[in-house]
Formats: structure tokens, sequence, C-alpha cells
């Protein structure tokens, strides 16, 4: 496993959170996760309509949602 020194300091963090402040801060880690999977997609395939990207983001987040426990 990667080292993580950061990782208590992170878990105080959260804890000190609001229940609001931390589901707020999930949907944003949740955005910022997905503008970045566009930003990739649109730089490995240029070539690609807004329409083509879309389905193949569509695609990639189907793929991650069915993977097995």
């Amino acid at each position: 496993m990667k080292p993580r020194p950061n990782h208590q300091v992170y878990i105080a963090a959260l804890r000190a959170m609001s229940s609001e402040a931390r589901l707020r801060k999930a949907f944003e880690l949740s955005s910022l996760a997905r503008e970045l999977l566009m930003t990739g997609l649109r730089r490995r395939h240029p070539e690609m309509s807004e329409t083509e990207l879309h389905q193949l983001f569509l695609s990639r987040l189907q793929k991650s949602w069915d993977r097995p426990e």
C-alpha cells in the first residue's frame, strides 16, 4: 500500500466537519472527478465530437459502477 502520511490529519478534518459540510465536500469531489475524466477523454480523443465524448464518458462511468465487489 502506498504511504499516506496525512491520512490521520484528513480523517480528523472530516470528523470536525458538520454532516452538511461533509456532504458538500463529497459532491465537490464527485464533480471534480467527473471534470477530470472529461478533460482526460478530450485530450485522448480530440477527434471526437461532444456527443461522442459524452457517450464515452457515460460508458466509462457505467464500467466504474459495474465493478464486482
